[in-house]
């Protein structure tokens, strides 16, 4: 793909570097090295310049973008997605619950990658890259950059720290501005009410270590342990304050009845599981969680259920397993198949043209059926 990206230089950016106006605007060392390599990426009013060259008040930047490169190890399939922006840049989809972010080994032809491959297949070329992950079955909003200037620009919205994190208007800034930061909203139904009603969660996250007596493991055998080590297989994370990296999730009950609540959450971090977590964390776990509440855990393990171990392990043959992370826990647990949690709102600048960018994705059906039958 080939995308030209022009800028106007303003009074505020004159006599700046082009490598400083572009570090301003988050590329990344990979984005300037790849310019420098080709002649002719960066020009200054039609004629070829280098990124030491200083500018001027009027000039015209042009950034020539140019990709050859593919996800080779992605298949295209044809799966339905929903597409609810599109342009040069990005792609902004309201993924599925049950639908993987990528392949894995034992799942290669159904993911979201997959869907968007084949959405380009006829294009000689695209790389897969989102910037907001979800669970398999969390449902709800991402985004998708089409080049790696814009995956790059995006991901830096995503990691920005809490004095940018404040600038958004939820939060009743006065400044309005937007500057370099996504804001992720999402939906989620949580077992019993959070006290106070609002609030924030600030514990650091990091990966559970799995024990041999873990109930979500295979048995431990040697032939298993060189196909997949104990080290690797849990999914598992956990509060952690001496090792865990900072996580904050800021939340706010909308209703509670009947021990379940409906809590909007923005996300100032994006770390693995972090809201079922933080959720589990404050004692009130998402409905449906497999993983983070105990009555979940307990219900699988007291289905014993009979599954390929092929499914996470790698492995051929079946065997005995009793709780499998990946593996949907029945709905008679709490009138669910999943957790319930759903990314309903995203809102961010764009990554090139810094117009502001706002997408909302109502509640799926299966959350409103599970919540609303609550009496």
């Amino acid at each position: 793909m080939e995308r030209m990206i022009t800028y106007q230089i303003q009074a505020e950016d004159a006599d700046v570097r082009v490598e400083q106006f572009l570090r301003r605007r988050s590329y990344s060392r990979q984005n300037l090295a790849e310019l420098k390599s080709r002649n002719g990426s960066t020009q200054i009013n039609g004629k070829a310049c280098r990124l030491n060259q200083r500018l001027l008040t009027g000039d015209m930047l042009q950034i020539r973008i140019l990709e050859n490169a593919s996800s080779e190890r992605i298949p295209a399939t044809a799966l339905p997605i929903t597409i609810l922006y599109e342009d040069e840049d990005i792609l902004v989809v309201d993924k599925p619950a049950g639908l993987p972010m990528h392949p894995s080994r034992d799942n290669y032809y159904y993911s979201l990658a997959n869907a968007v491959m084949y959405h380009y297949k006829d294009c000689g070329g695209f790389v897969f890259r989102c910037t907001n992950r979800l669970d398999r079955d969390t449902s709800g909003l991402t985004v998708i950059a089409k080049h790696s200037v814009s995956a790059s620009i995006l991901g830096a919205m995503t990691k920005r720290d809490d004095s940018d994190f404040r600038k958004c208007e939820t939060f009743q800034s006065k400044t309005g501005s937007y500057m370099n930061f996504m804001e992720r909203e999402y939906l989620a139904v949580v077992c019993g009410m959070s006290s106070p009603e609002s609030g924030t969660v600030d514990a650091p996250i990091s990966r559970k270590q799995p024990r041999k007596t873990d109930c979500f493991h295979f048995q431990q055998t040697p032939e298993t342990e060189a196909v997949c080590p104990l080290s690797e297989r849990s999914i598992e994370r956990c509060v952690d304050f001496e090792h865990g990296e900072r996580a904050v999730t800021h939340y706010h009950v909308l209703e509670a009845k009947n021990g379940y609540s409906l809590v909007s959450i923005l996300l100032e971090t994006g770390r693995t599981h972090q809201i079922r977590v933080h959720m589990a964390y404050l004692g009130h776990p998402l409905a449906g969680d497999y993983l983070y509440h105990p009555k979940c855990r307990h219900a699988a393990v007291q289905a014993n259920m009979e599954l390929p171990a092929s499914l996470i392990l790698g492995f051929q043959g079946t065997q005995k397993a009793v709780l499998v992370p990946g593996v949907r826990v029945p709905e008679d647990i709490h009138g669910i198949s999943r957790q319930a949690l759903h990314a309903c709102r995203l809102k961010f600048p764009h990554p090139i043209t810094g117009e502001i960018m706002e997408f909302r994705s109502p509640l799926p059906e299966d959350m409103r059926r599970f919540y609303f039958s609550i009496s």
